[in-house]
C-alpha cells in the first residue's frame, strides 16, 4: 500500500485561506493520494518549518505571510522569480534540495493569457508597490510587457519595484488614461462590496479608465469588485483577482507533481469556498494574493 503524500501551506494566519479546498479539489480530481494542509506558524519560525519539512518528508509547501522572505533564506535554492524578488511561495523537492519559487507572477501572466489578454507590447500602470506589486512587475518584465508605470504613494517603495524590471519607471495617477493594462495590487476595496463602496475605497479616480483598456483587481473578496465595477460601467474589460490565486496554485502543484492540473477545477472549488464563507460570514485576510 503506497503512503499518502502531504503537501502543506504554512502562514499566519491561516484559517480562511482558500488553499487547502484548492489543491485538495485538483488533486481529487486526479486521483492522486496526496492530501493537502494548512499550519499556522508563528512569526520568525518559517526555519524551523522547513526543517520540518525535510524530517516529515512533507513533498510540498506553500508559503504565504509572514514568512516568504524568511523561507528565501532557509531553502537550498532559488528559481529566477524568488531570486529576484527574495520571496518564496512555494517549496519543492529536487533530489534533495529544497528549491524556492514564486508563482505569483507567473499565476497573474497565466490568468491573463488564459482571459484572452497578450501582455506582451503592452503599456502597463501598477497601482502600489507591495509584495504583489512586486510579483507582477518582476513578471510583466519578463513576458515583453513594453512599459510599466509603478503608482504609489510612496515613492521610494515604487522606485525599489521598478529595479524589477528594466521597463518600468515610478509613475503618475495620470498614466492610467494612457495604459492598456491597469492593475490595483493594492488591498483597496477588499471585503467592500460595491454598493458599500466610496471614493476611499478605490485605488485612483475611475474616470481615468476608459474602453479598450484590461483593468485587473488582485483583490478577490468580494469577486466582483467596486474598482471593476466602475471599470466595466466605462467599457473596459475586467479580470478579477481569483484568477491570479488559482493559477499560481497550478503552478504550485506543476512544482510538486511535474505537471499541471486542471485549472478549472480549483477554479469551481476556490469560487464555492468563498461563497462558503460569504454564508458564514468570514472575511478573508488583509492580504491581496494571500493563500
Amino acid at each position: 500500500m503506497s503512503q499518502r503524500r502531504v503537501a502543506a501551506l504554512i502562514g499566519s494566519p491561516v484559517e480562511h485561506s482558500l488553499s487547502p479546498a484548492i489543491h485538495q479539489a485538483a488533486f481529487d480530481a486526479a486521483g492522486i493520494d496526496w492530501t493537502y494542509a494548512a499550519f499556522d506558524v508563528a512569526p520568525g519560525r518559517a526555519a524551523e518549518a522547513i526543517a520540518a519539512m525535510r524530517v516529515l518528508g512533507i513533498r510540498g509547501l506553500s508559503v504565504t505571510m509572514p514568512h516568504k522572505h524568511d523561507v528565501a533564506e532557509a531553502v537550498d535554492r532559488l528559481d529566477p522569480a524568488a531570486e529576484a524578488l527574495r520571496s518564496v511561495n512555494t517549496v519543492s523537492w529536487d533530489g534533495d534540495d529544497l528549491v524556492g519559487s514564486s508563482t505569483d507572477g507567473a499565476g497573474f501572466v497565466g490568468a491573463l493569457v488564459e482571459d484572452g489578454h497578450d501582455v506582451r507590447r503592452s503599456s502597463v500602470v501598477i497601482i502600489g508597490a507591495g509584495g504583489a506589486a512586486r510579483s507582477v512587475i518582476d513578471a510583466l518584465g519578463s513576458s515583453g510587457a513594453s512599459s510599466i508605470r509603478v503608482v504609489n504613494r510612496t515613492v521610494d517603495r515604487a522606485q525599489s519595484a521598478c529595479e524589477l524590471a528594466a521597463v518600468a519607471e515610478v509613475g503618475t495617477v495620470a498614466d492610467i488614461a494612457d495604459a492598456d493594462l491597469v492593475v490595483n495590487a493594492t488591498s483597496l476595496g477588499m471585503g467592500i462590496e460595491p454598493g458599500s463602496a466610496s471614493s476611499a475605497d478605490l485605488p485612483c479616480d475611475p474616470t481615468l479608465l476608459h474602453a479598450g483598456q484590461v483593468v485587473v483587481d488582485l483583490v478577490y473578496h468580494p469577486l466582483q469588485t467596486a474598482w471593476l465595477e466602475q471599470a466595466r460601467q466605462v467599457g473596459a474589460r475586467t479580470v478579477d483577482g481569483l484568477g491570479m490565486l488559482v493559477h499560481q496554485a497550478a503552478l504550485q502543484q506543476q512544482a510538486w507533481l511535474g505537471h499541471l492540473p486542471d485549472v478549472r477545477v480549483m477554479r469551481v472549488a476556490a469560487e464555492a469556498a468563498l461563497a462558503r464563507r460569504d454564508d458564514a460570514g468570514g472575511a478573508p485576510r488583509p492580504d491581496v494574493v494571500g493563500r
